[in-house]
């Protein structure tokens, strides 16, 4: 039997909602689901080398004046930064990243060198519609 597929687009860079993704990938990840991620417009901004895993450089799309406190709460109970759950995926399983072109051109990121490490590819969004008609699951946070 073939794995379970999940397509995430992620269109929001915020810490919060990066965290939140990371959690959900490492859920997929612990069901044996292949994962495809397809980093939209904000998104993009997060995944670009000199943001990456720097907090300071990430917004907090909700309840913004409470950053200090959720980054405290999450440093205070030893949980992975959203790079780490998504880094740590990739090792463990089927995860495949994938920056949306004119995202990544909005945030002056034209080739995979922009961008850390664990992003897979550049693509253009016909390739996250297909995905996602395929997927079993399909989440747009």
């Amino acid at each position: 039997m073939d794995n379970k597929k999940m397509t995430l687009a992620l269109f929001s860079g915020s810490v919060d909602k990066l965290t939140a993704a990371g959690v959900i990938l490492s859920g997929a990840v612990a069901d044996d689901m292949d994962v495809d991620i397809f980093v939209l417009m904000q998104g993009a901004r997060a995944f670009k080398k000199e943001i990456g895993d720097n907090p300071d450089k990430l917004s907090m799309a909700e309840n913004p004046h409470l950053k200090e406190e959720f980054l405290a709460s999450l440093k205070e109970l030893n949980v992975k930064t959203w790079l780490e759950f998504f880094r740590e995926a990739k090792e463990l399983s089927n995860v495949k990243i994938y920056i949306c072109g004119l995202a990544g051109k909005i945030w002056k990121g034209d080739k995979l060198d922009d961008f850390v490490d664990i992003v897979d590819e550049i693509v253009g969004i016909s390739e996250y519609i297909s995905s996602a008609e395929e997927a079993d699951i399909h989440m747009f946070i």
